[in-house]
């Protein structure tokens, strides 16, 4: 499962909802949480991210445990969907 963390009134993470919109619409199963408006959701991003960012966006893979701090391509996130390592 790959988890997208955002807030809703995050600029950067707007940037990233058409791209995460699209990966879904390709049949990619992706969790997406706002976590600014959701004490559940933001207890489960400091549960996740124990300081690998500290702030949204952030992208996590649950099954390989990598991740994307900030915005990133489609690709890239592609390749954390897909489990690859990301430079």
């Amino acid at each position: 499962m790959l988890y997208f963390f955002y807030g809703e009134e995050c600029p950067h993470c707007h940037t990233m909802l058409p791209i995460v919109d699209e990966l879904i619409s390709q049949g990619k199963e992706i969790s997406k949480l706002e976590t600014w408006h959701s004490r559940q959701n933001a207890q489960k991003l400091e549960q996740i991210d124990k300081g690998l960012c500290g702030g949204v966006p952030f992208f996590y893979n649950d099954d390989t445990k990598l991740f994307i701090c900030g915005s990133t391509s489609k690709e890239r996130l592609e390749a954390l969907f897909n489990g690859e390592q990301i430079n």
